[in-house]
């Protein structure tokens, strides 16, 4: 795709991080007063002060768990939405619950832009698989196609016989929906003996695009990217692709975002490259979600990508960072690695592997020295096991051997035997 969206998609990188920071004191300025919820979860910052990432990456990451103790305790939006500018618009409900309120304008989801560098234009019959039931993913694609002009059936989930009815009839050139539910429709369509060649581009999200599914529907001659979207912030990211419709690397970040990969267990920004969790700040009038932590792990890319958009690119999705585990019955919590390196600034990096010895637990605290560092074994085990109140052994590693996934605990025991 040789064509963008807007000029935003374009800007010079200094640019759109100057501009978007200056749009988020913006933001603050306002929404603090609003929202004396915010303000205190925050620490009433200075909006004035954040000027850059760094004095962004003071400020605490809001975590699920903590949004859904804030709503419990103030519902529904825990005092962090301005529930008078949201009046007349949507209220949805994920596991947890968790509530999220449909932000303000026209695709308040940011999902045009992601549909666009897919393919999709005005004038486009566009075939929405996604649930809208509860939760807001099928409104998600669903404000974005017609704000690029497009003709939307609200297809939702399930009953793939009427579904396969209604393409055959509407014959749309576009699918959205989960990467795999495309292909339980094309395959019915098969058995039904309906033709449904009208389908020629897809914008999927919601599972994992595998390689083969990729390679099943370009084979079908239908070109298929995804993005990556939750529920609570909308489009963080997404694909394009080349004239020929396959995808470039990586995951561009949607435009009015900041992206940052902190290391599991901490709210501390890691370098480029290294895989942790994904954290997001949104600028959202109605319900501004400020280092809001999505339990996902990705990593930053390098460079700008081929189609010509200059956004910081990501991954993608690479697993959750939620890696709290239980050994011999207790929990074991990345926080607790993070205390312990704190104490042990001769320790670059470390993992926790926990593996079974027979019926037994076992843990291993795996360490890459810190540069011309000589860790204590015995000190550091003595740490381990006054914070995480457990037994455990040290393994000093050579320093970069440590596998770059994101993984400050690697529970490795075998259940099969």
């Amino acid at each position: 795709m040789t064509f963008h969206f807007d000029e935003l998609e374009t800007r010079a990188p200094d640019v759109r991080e100057r501009e978007t920071f200056q749009a988020l004191r913006n933001l603050l300025a306002q929404s603090l007063t609003r929202l004396p919820a915010l303000a205190a979860w925050l620490g009433n910052p200075d909006p004035d002060s954040l000027t850059d990432r760094r004095a962004l990456a003071k400020l605490p990451v809001l975590r699920k768990l903590d949004l859904m103790e804030m709503q419990a305790a103030n519902p529904p939006f825990g005092g962090l939405a301005d529930a008078e500018a949201l009046n007349g618009n949507r209220v949805f409900m994920s596991p947890g619950p968790v509530w999220e309120p449909q932000g303000l304008g026209i695709d308040p989801w940011q999902s045009a832009r992601s549909l666009f560098a897919a393919g999709f234009r005005a004038g486009d019959i566009v075939h929405n698989s996604l649930a809208y039931h509860m939760t807001p993913g099928g409104f998600i694609l669903d404000e974005g196609a017609r704000a690029l002009g497009c003709l939307v059936f609200p297809a939702g989930i399930g009953n793939t016989e009427a579904q396969v009815d209604a393409a055959q009839r509407l014959k749309p050139s576009g699918f959205t929906g989960t990467p795999d539910y495309l292909k339980v429709i094309l395959e019915k369509a098969d058995e039904m003996r309906v033709d449904l060649s009208s389908i020629r581009r897809a914008m999927v999200s919601g599972g994992a695009l595998f390689p083969s599914l990729r390679q099943y529907y370009a084979d079908r001659r239908v070109s298929v990217l995804q993005s990556y979207a939750t529920a609570d912030l909308g489009i963080i990211a997404y694909e394009s692709a080349d004239a020929d419709g396959a995808p470039h690397p990586g995951m561009i970040v949607s435009e009015n975002m900041i992206v940052e990969i902190v290391r599991p267990g901490t709210d501390d920004p890691v370098v480029d490259g290294e895989v942790g969790e994904l954290v997001v700040t949104t600028l959202n009038d109605g319900y501004p979600l400020i280092r809001f932590g999505t339990g996902d792990l990705s990593a930053i890319l390098p460079g700008a990508s081929p189609c010509g958009r200059t956004g910081l690119r990501i991954k993608g999705w690479m697993g959750r960072a939620d890696q709290r585990t239980k050994v011999k019955g207790m929990f074991v919590d990345p926080k607790q690695i993070a205390q312990v390196l704190a104490k042990h600034p001769e320790v670059a990096r470390a993992r926790l592997v926990v593996s079974r010895s027979g019926e037994a637990d076992m843990m291993v605290l795996k360490v890459e020295p810190a540069a011309n560092a000589s860790p204590d074994t015995a000190a550091l085990e003595a740490t381990l096991g006054s914070i995480a109140k457990l037994r455990g052994g040290i393994e000093i590693v050579v320093p970069g051997s440590l596998p770059n996934d994101g993984k400050v605990i690697a529970d490795e025991r075998d259940y099969s035997s």
